[in-house]
């Protein structure tokens, strides 16, 4: 399935955490250290999540790559490991469009904490059919929303027993200019790609809004942040061969769009410094200084619909009663760090 790589800045407006500004400087080529610390990457195979996964690697953390594919994940480990001395990097098998699979995938970490998991991956189809899981749910929505819903759920032990966990989502500009449909999801009865499409990551933002919202009720340390990659293109992205080698000619082409967008190493710098700094807090909206396209993450703040907590919380009931599980942290029913398990029939 292809994978969503590009995309842009959702407009600015103040909110709590958004007032929270970083006055320390943040330098993308010098990254703080992370030895000790385990980082799970989605999608860290191939993209803007495999420089994703490049960068946490360069700061001594263990890096997880999660994905589908065991051969591509394992050349994108080797292709780290090339460039980054020492490097600790391995992969899971992660299916999100096969919701059954989570459990053990969490349980594949092998691990007694998380300190970060990077919600990067995702898919996106441009022409119709209308496809489906194996669960039988729109495949967009399944994978880029529900998909990570649940494995956040099965992983939130691992992050409440981490000093400061923390939950990155990765938004989209599609979402901007869409508005979810509470009683079509899934794009059952107007399947229309762009706009599922649109709608999925738009349902991933409010998200990771409203996991913040319930971290903080519940008092976890564990801290929900969304970011923002910019546009990004293939054509301006350094090479990984095997895994991306642009011809001389592809790279020459797209050198006039760099006025306003980036590569795909420069995308991840969002997640990256949602990971890592640790001024960011819980609630903030990260993504590329230069009309969000391009350039070093700065915070955005967040308005209109993205911060629209009624909507959020229904998303968030439908979701739970879609996947049959609920991310929970913090006092509840003690999972095996202390976090809340829920799992709903």
């Amino acid at each position: 399935m292809p994978s969503t790589d590009s995309s842009e800045a959702p407009n600015e407006a103040p909110n709590e955490a958004s007032s929270e500004v970083s006055t320390a400087p943040w330098d993308v080529h010098r990254l703080p250290r992370a030895d000790g610390k385990t980082f799970l990457v989605t999608g860290g195979n191939a993209g803007i999540g495999y420089f994703v996964a490049e960068q946490l690697a360069g700061t001594g953390a263990t890096v997880v790559l999660g994905s589908r594919d065991a051969d591509k994940a394992d050349a994108a480990a080797a292709s780290i490991r090339s460039r980054v001395p020492d490097a600790r990097v391995r992969h899971i098998r992660l299916d999100l469009a096969d919701l059954g699979s989570l459990k053990a995938s969490a349980e594949a970490l092998r691990t007694d904490r998380l300190d970060a998991v990077v919600h990067n991956a995702g898919v996106k189809f441009d022409q119709p059919p209308r496809r489906e899981t194996g669960d039988g749910h729109e495949a967009m929505f399944g994978i880029n929303h529900l998909g990570h819903f649940a494995l956040t759920h099965w992983l939130a032990p691992l992050l409440a027993a981490a000093p400061e966990g923390r939950v990155v989502t990765t938004g989209s500009f599609a979402a901007t200019s869409e508005r979810l449909d509470l009683d079509d999801l899934e794009s059952t009865h107007d399947y229309r790609p762009d706009r599922t499409y649109g709608r999925s990551k738009l349902a991933q933002m409010l998200f990771g809004f409203e996991l913040d919202r319930r971290l903080r009720t519940g008092g976890s340390t564990v801290r929900s942040v969304v970011t923002h990659p910019g546009g990004a293109l293939d054509s301006l992205t350094p090479p990984r061969p095997p895994l991306h080698a642009p011809t001389t000619g592809e790279r020459l082409r797209g050198l006039p769009a760099g006025i306003l967008v980036q590569g795909k190493e420069a995308a991840a710098w969002s997640a990256v410094r949602a990971v890592l700094d640790p001024s960011v807090s819980g609630g903030q909206l990260w993504a590329p200084k230069i009309f969000g396209l391009r350039g070093a993450p700065r915070l955005r703040p967040v308005r209109g619909h993205l911060a629209d907590a009624e909507v959020a919380g229904r998303l968030w009931s439908a979701s739970r009663d879609l996947t049959g599980v609920e991310p929970e942290f913090g006092p509840g029913r003690p999972g095996p760090s202390g976090a809340a398990a829920a799992v709903h029939p």
